[in-house]
């Protein structure tokens, strides 16, 4: 049992149009926090939500939003975005202007004291290990997947996250953060699922169980 309450990322169950709707199946799923967009109310919920998200412009403060998209320009805009919003977490992804450890390491230079949201899926999507990003975590999502797959179900034999490697090193770090598990349909980006609520499902109970 891992030693962080699990929570889940609301898209899970974008079926579901009503934001209160959808935190009251992840309830009903066991997931003690949901991770909503900044803009809900958290008193409309029945689940405490575990870490805002913000987009696709960061705000101040401890929430989540993803690196623009790469383009030209891009990498300015993030850089400029995360210097206006203070304390907002910047989460890495295969198609995004933040896709590598070193990319990272150059934009937490020209943003001083940024901190991250780490899903494990994006990083394996890019090739990346996610244990060499924990130490710059405020917030981590957990997801299986391969390189060119941001996700894959826990049991898929290609994928190459090791959630107790992830769960140790987030130990010996004495990580303060939330978890929240993560799966999505999203098909316009090329992230179609048929049954994200089942996936995410299966994950929290594998990394339940382990030691």
């Amino acid at each position: 049992m891992t030693r962080w309450p699990l929570g889940v990322v609301d898209v899970v169950y974008a079926s579901e149009l009503d934001v209160v709707k959808r935190c009251a199946l992840a309830a009903d799923d066991g997931f003690a926090h949901v991770d909503v967009m900044i803009d809900v109310d958290p008193e409309t919920l029945s689940l405490p939500v575990g870490c805002p998200i913000a987009f696709p412009k960061p705000q101040a403060g401890r929430c989540v939003t993803p690196a623009p998209m790469q383009g030209d320009g891009m990498w300015e805009r993030c850089v400029g975005w995360f210097r206006d919003a203070p304390g907002a977490l910047l989460e890495p992804w295969a198609g995004s202007v933040v896709n590598s450890t070193e990319l990272v390491r150059a934009v937490m230079e020209e943003v001083p004291g940024l901190r991250l949201a780490v899903d494990t899926g994006h990083v394996a999507d890019w090739g990346g290990n996610p244990l060499e990003l924990l130490e710059w975590a405020d917030h981590v999502q957990l997801r299986q997947g391969a390189v060119g797959r941001a996700q894959l179900h826990v049991d898929d034999g290609d994928g190459v996250v090791d959630f107790g490697a992830v769960l140790g090193r987030l130990e010996e770090l004495d990580y303060a953060g939330c978890l929240s598990v993560e799966y999505f349909d999203l098909p316009g980006m090329g992230w179609a699922l048929a049954d994200p609520r089942q996936w995410a499902c299966d994950l929290a109970r594998r990394v339940r169980a382990l030691p």
